[in-house]
């Protein structure tokens, strides 16, 4: 389970490609194409590099205007959906 502590990164064994304010991605094993949003493409641009999940979440209440509790249930949603689907790599943020 993806907490505010983990750090999580964007997998290897996939690419993507920012398309008008949109990001699509291609996990290179399973040959599966999936699209982010506008909000998806930014926390997708923070994590090509480990990143904190508190990190991701104080990212995007600084460039939009959201709720910080909805926010961070947001990105945890996201995260755990892109971590199901193989794009992410989660590591507990004690060990990271």
């Amino acid at each position: 389970m993806i907490t505010k502590n983990c750090v999580v990164v964007a997998a290897k064994d996939n690419t993507s490609e920012e398309l008008d304010k949109e990001t699509v991605v291609l996990n290179l094993k399973s040959g599966v194409y999936y699209g982010l949003n506008k909000v998806g493409t930014t926390i997708w641009s923070h994590i090509q590099e480990p990143k904190a999940v508190n990190e991701i979440r104080d990212a995007i209440l600084t460039k939009y205007k959201i709720d910080s509790e909805q926010c961070e249930s947001d990105i945890l949603t996201l995260l755990q959906e892109l971590e199901t689907e193989g794009l992410i790599e989660v590591r507990d943020g004690a060990t990271a």
